[in-house]
């Protein structure tokens, strides 16, 4: 048994936060029962005008439970979701609950080959997607345990006229309008809903064993993997999220929903946050600088948890300056880190608190955070959350001391359960009863935690172990670089060495001997790019983490594509 770390990092807790917390035996879907019955009338979602009370939310949800299970679904099967954020997502997100079921969320960008692999692995036997979409569906089905089909439209959920006037806007936008065969096995989302009654389900749900959710990796390091996600898992991290942001509890919060509901970050942080507080959820479907900009300014948003490019986005849009941000109270950033620079000039322009957490798929997914309102400390990932024990293991068992770099592990009660049908995978990733994350970090004499870099993209140039994050920070304190991204490349001498993708400001401008001057006055020698490469964006997940691995194929297909020309 590997010795723990004495988790000196409680001395540094606001005095409002505990150590450890009661989560009873709550379910997920019991979270909206309880703000449903307290505030009926509140509102709970905005949608481009449109808004849905929690009484609206509660009853729909409801009779999607009711009529997903008349029309077959039994406990423990899986639902997907293919939706970008739209009120239908919630609905179908807590009814698969309510009636049982484990939901699967799918990501409404994946292309087929994405599509028939996660439906196939699930044993999915429902999925609801996007009019636009269904085809997509329809391509796969064949080859999946699909049962039924459901579909909706972005235009079921706009007010009057908007949902009159929305189809043409789509046929302008995508060329055609979506065709949809409606028969016994494909039906309309708002059709369905007429099917169930407006109270819950009777169905027992064990809040500390069965599956709420299976949530597939991004799929890194070889083929996705189901994440197995129980409704304690989830609601101790929701419960841990709710006191760590614990001056916001008696407040009438509303909450820019613009995060994936279908990424995990995104699922926990702003939606099931925002059910569990009663809060208003503002809900995005599509990141837009400039729409997000008027959406904090009318309707005073609180509440912004998002991604450091999205926070990027907003600070370097030329009318910036033409918004009241100042209703900002507390933004976490997390999905990859989040660059000094960029914290300093978001709280200068809203006045709010933007800190940077840490999490993964596994753990539901924070298991670390800055204070929001106390000493945060820049570069660190924070202190651990209630109930979550981590320590940095430089040798398998083997706990370093402050200061030591070694693998980041922890053991909490928002850890997964395991991996879906992947045994093997499963206790891979785990020592003892310890999950290891697969990043490289170090803890320092206070318990704030500091990641170095992800263990499988740090750089070995010459012997020297180099950690792309460093770099990529110094990179973004030069005054013309908006985004920076590192990656190690071949180099006949050194084994490898350090490439850096560069995205300027706009309207500025910087050479690569610029770059190397700046670099070579922050870094030691070794860590300094031997090469750059400027491009206009840089390809990214939905949630806005830059995509490192494509780097990494680019790269090597350009190589070998240079080996055959000569």
């Amino acid at each position: 048994m590997a010795a723990v770390t004495e988790m000196n990092w409680h001395n540094k807790y606001p005095k409002e936060v505990p150590q450890s917390i009661n989560y009873e035996d709550q379910t997920l879907h019991g979270l909206l029962k309880d703000t449903y019955e307290k505030s009926p009338t509140k509102l709970a979602t905005y949608f481009f005008g449109k808004h849905l009370t929690y009484a609206d939310l509660y009853q729909s949800a409801c009779k999607f439970a009711n009529a997903i299970i008349q029309s077959g679904l039994q406990k423990g099967d899986r639902v997907s979701i293919m939706l970008p954020n739209c009120p239908q997502a919630v609905i179908a997100y807590y009814g698969t609950l309510m009636a049982g079921g484990v939901v699967v969320q799918t990501n409404p960008l994946y292309m087929e080959r994405e599509l028939e692999y996660q439906l196939a692995d699930s044993e999915a036997k429902f999925i609801l997607c996007l009019d636009l979409l269904y085809s997509r569906v329809m391509k796969v089905k064949r080859n999946t345990k699909l049962e039924k089909i459901i579909v909706t439209a972005i235009k079921d959920y706009l007010p009057f006229p908007k949902n009159l006037v929305y189809p043409f806007i789509q046929k302008k936008s995508y060329g055609y309008k979506p065709k949809v065969e409606y028969n016994s096995t494909t039906v309309s989302f708002l059709s369905f809903l007429t099917k169930g009654r407006d109270t819950a389900p009777k169905v027992e749900v064990d809040a500390k064993e069965d599956l709420a959710l299976l949530q597939y990796t991004g799929g890194t390091t070889g083929l996705a993997k189901g994440v197995m996600l129980t409704h304690r898992n989830l609601v101790a991290n929701t419960t841990q999220c709710f006191y760590w942001m614990y001056k916001l509890k008696s407040k009438e919060n509303r909450t820019l929903a613009a995060l994936p509901f279908f990424h995990v970050y995104g699922m926990t942080v702003s939606m099931n946050l925002s059910i569990m507080t009663g809060s208003q959820m503002f809900i995005v479907p599509k990141f837009d600088p400039k729409e997000i900009l008027q959406l904090i300014d009318k309707h005073k948003i609180t509440i912004f948890p998002g991604a450091p490019t999205m926070y990027i986005g907003l600070i370097n849009h030329p009318d910036i300056r033409k918004y009241n941000l100042s209703s900002i109270e507390a933004c976490i950033s997390g999905s990859s880190s989040l660059p000094a620079e960029i914290q300093t000039t978001f709280e200068q322009l809203t006045g709010g608190k933007l800190v940077e957490g840490y999490g993964l798929t596994e753990a539901a997914p924070v298991t670390h955070c800055n204070p929001i309102w106390e000493e945060r400390r820049a570069g660190s990932i924070g202190l651990p959350w209630p109930d979550t024990e981590a320590v940095i293991f430089t040798e398998p068992g083997e706990v370093g001391k402050p200061g030591e770099v070694g693998e980041l592990a922890v053991r909490a009660p928002q850890v997964m359960k395991g991996y879906w049908n992947r045994p093997e995978d499963t206790q891979a990733t785990f020592y003892e009863d310890w999950l290891l994350t697969g990043d490289m970090a170090y803890m320092d004499e206070d318990g704030y935690f500091y990641i170095v870099d992800r263990k499988k993209d740090m750089i070995i140039a010459g012997g020297f172990n180099i950690y792309p994050r460093e770099i990529e920070e110094v990179l973004f304190e030069h005054e013309a670089v908006q985004e920076a991204v590192v990656i190690g490349v071949p180099d006949p001498y050194r084994g490898e060495t350090v490439k850096a993708f560069i995205v300027t400001k706009e309207g500025a401008k910087v050479s690569e001997k610029d770059l190397d001057s700046f670099c070579r006055s922050q870094l030691a020698a070794y860590k300094v790019p031997r090469h750059y490469e400027f491009r206009n964006e840089l390809p990214k997940t939905m949630v806005g983490k830059v995509l490192r691995r494509v780097l990494v194929e680019e790269e090597k297909k350009q190589k070998d594509k240079v080996k055959k020309s000569s």
